[in-house]
């Protein structure tokens, strides 16, 4: 089951975004951009006004098999918003419901707890028609392209998606 992350647990987030960014496409960032203060600036973020959550490998509970983060953007008009969604899953285990779970109980947790969030955002590259395909599944629209955002490194570039999901419990009153 995802527990929330705490500070205790850049270490082990940082070893696993590394695992997933080895893989092309896994994750925007390259493993020399995976550094304790990226990893440390997303979880202080998450944590103050935001969530995280984290998949604990159930035979060692000090690797991480996936992790799901999202916080609040500044200035204050967006206040309602959860944004910079990112998910990763180890490599050695995606395709067996993690990324699944990670995101049931995001939304889970945001529709019981946090009625002051109307709309959770997240970027997918265009190439990444599973995920696309898993997101609306889930309930997340498409909003656009963001076209020729992504350089491939191989000559091209790519579009971003972004995506939006809606909190049906939000409360104007609450935030």
């Amino acid at each position: 089951m995802p527990r929330f992350a705490d500070i205790s647990d850049v270490e082990g987030i940082m070893s696993l975004y590394k695992a997933v960014a080895r893989n092309a496409g896994g994750i925007a960032r390259e493993v020399g951009e995976i550094t304790p203060d990226y990893v440390r600036g997303n979880l202080e973020k998450s944590c103050e006004n935001g969530i995280c959550l984290v998949v604990e490998n159930p035979v060692n509970d000090r690797q991480l098999l996936g992790e799901i983060h999202c916080y609040k953007l500044q200035p204050t008009v967006f206040n309602h918003i959860l944004s910079e969604l990112t998910i990763v899953v180890h490599p050695d285990v995606q395709q067996k419901g993690i990324g699944k779970l990670l995101f049931s109980s995001l939304l889970k947790h945001i529709e019981e707890v946090r009625n002051d969030i109307l709309r959770v955002e997240l970027i997918v590259r265009e190439s990444n028609t599973r995920a696309q395909a898993f997101y609306q599944q889930i309930g997340f629209k498409q909003e656009g392209r963001f076209e020729k955002r992504i350089d491939t490194k191989s000559g091209s570039f790519e579009a971003d998606i972004p995506m939006a999901w809606f909190n049906a419990n939000f409360d104007r009153k609450s935030f």
